[in-house]
């Protein structure tokens, strides 16, 4: 297996699924933490609430696992709870840990300009700086690009620096996009986001070709 699609209860595995086989991944769906830690990368994905994903996880094997692959170099991809799930902790109804793999935690998005929480629907992806999309599943994607959303909460790395793309939620700024060293994770989901998401798992894929 190329790509591992962690499975925990909690995420839209067939979309997740579709979009590695439309990008050529060879990429399969497990609960098994053993097939986690062979595979030459996992995707992360997940919907709903942050401490039954963690407690589902944990359940599993699959936060030892995960942390394993991520240690070993491996490219971890998160998408929207799955990136959350990375960070050190969420307040999302209490506090929880996460992985921990990436410091900083997950708060509730605000409310601001009259706009509704949850934020679903699309919104523009703005670099963080000119070349921060460089050697990431983003490199070819538009800065300014739409991409598709739905969430209530979003991280606040501890190093503003593992940020490498923002959007807005009415007046609110958030984190949209995150790369630490092999772990890269986005609060969108790419593979709802049409041709400029596609784009994503494809690249993903031209760094596996290539080693990365």
């Amino acid at each position: 297996m190329e790509v591992a699609i962690v499975d925990y209860g909690m995420g839209n595995l067939f979309s997740v699924k579709h979009a590695c086989t439309r990008a050529g991944l060879d990429a399969a769906v497990t609960t098994d933490p053993a097939q986690v830690r062979a595979a030459r990368a996992a995707i992360l994905p997940g919907v709903g609430a942050f401490a039954e994903a963690m407690a589902a996880l944990a359940a599993l094997g699959l936060s030892d696992a995960l942390r394993e692959l991520g240690a070993a170099g491996k490219p971890l991809f998160g998408i929207c709870l799955g990136l959350q799930l990375l960070m050190s902790e969420s307040h999302e109804f209490g506090q929880h840990p996460g992985l921990g793999l990436i410091q900083g935690d997950v708060v509730k998005l605000s409310a601001s300009g009259g706009d509704k929480v949850p934020h679903v629907g699309w919104s523009a992806v703005r670099k963080t700086a000119p070349d921060a999309w460089a050697a990431t599943p983003l490199s070819d994607t538009a800065d300014g690009s739409h991409m598709y959303f739905v969430h209530s909460f979003h991280v606040r790395p501890a190093n503003p620096g593992v940020a490498v793309a923002t959007a807005r939620h009415g007046e609110t700024e958030f984190c949209a996009a995150v790369r630490q060293d092999n772990i890269f994770a986005c609060q969108f989901h790419p593979e709802r986001s049409g041709p400029q998401g596609l784009r994503v798992y494809e690249n993903l894929a031209r760094q596996l070709r290539a080693g990365g």
